[in-house]
């Protein structure tokens, strides 16, 4: 799990400052670490959103972070290059600024990940300025919080208004004031997305949220196509592996039945 090789923070600065789009994916295993690896991504998120990926719940509200260390140690055994940034989950930081940092602190000693992620705007700004100030980088999360869920009234696309839009973009100047080094803007208007872009000296990832951001990042099992009842309209599928998935075990489950697997291909025998 040596960082030695991994992109950094200033490494993905300089490559947004020179005008390359920075590509990073949410993935909580070693094995899909591995592939994202060999496919070249930027960066890996090993996102709260396991509460709904890989969980079977809601929401991302009952993930803990003991479970988010879990995730964060597999994925970082399974790859060597990409930046890895671990999300706070909810109830981790909201407390006070000892308990973020000391969650935080965790999540990099124990999970292996170089940057932690946490949702909210200025009013975090102060307890951010303390991370970064402690060594650890912060990339912030604006627009759609997941787990704000209920108080936004559910998973809306937000900064619709000229108000909340220009509350966003002080939000954003905030948090790169606080020392954070990147920014995920979620389900916020294109237009929107691309002015908070443009005003900020730090790379943005966009979900949701156009290509006017420095950066895009999606699910892994939604590009993916492993989720057949699940269309967003900012998910793009780049294969179906649902269907393909269930082909090859149905596939599995026939030679089974019929007794044709395993073959002597597939079988030990004693030595004479």
């Amino acid at each position: 799990m040596s960082t030695s090789r991994r992109i950094t923070t200033t490494q993905l600065r300089k490559k947004a400052r020179d005008g390359e789009r920075l590509v990073m994916v949410t993935c909580y295993d070693a094995t899909f670490a591995r592939l994202v690896e060999e496919a070249g991504v930027d960066i890996v998120l090993i996102g709260d959103s396991v509460g709904m990926v890989v969980q079977g719940h809601d929401s991302t509200l009952p993930v803990t972070l003991d479970e988010m260390i879990y995730h964060c140690r597999a994925v970082a055994r399974g790859c060597t290059t990409p930046h890895l940034v671990g999300d706070l989950p909810f109830g981790s930081y909201q407390v006070s600024t000892e308990q973020l940092i000391e969650s935080a602190a965790r999540l990099l000693k124990e999970g292996a990940v170089q940057s932690v992620k946490l949702e909210g705007g200025a009013e975090y700004a102060d307890a951010i300025s303390r991370l970064t100030r402690a060594g650890i980088p912060v990339m912030g999360h604006l627009g759609l919080t997941p787990q704000s869920v209920n108080q936004l009234g559910g998973y809306k696309v937000q900064a619709k208004t000229q108000s909340a839009a220009e509350k966003l973009l002080a939000d954003a100047r905030a948090l790169q004031d606080a020392g954070c080094f990147a920014i995920v803007l979620e389900a916020i208007p294109a237009p929107v997305a691309e002015r908070v872009t443009a005003s900020l000296e730090i790379p943005t990832i966009g979900i949701g949220a156009g290509v006017g951001c420095s950066g895009q990042v999606l699910v892994l099992y939604d590009l993916l196509g492993l989720d057949a009842g699940f269309n967003p309209r900012f998910v793009k599928k780049y294969d179906n592996l649902h269907s393909r998935v269930v082909e090859a075990v149905s596939a599995y489950a026939t030679d089974v039945r019929a007794g044709t697997f395993p073959t002597e291909e597939h079988s030990h025998y004693v030595s004479h």
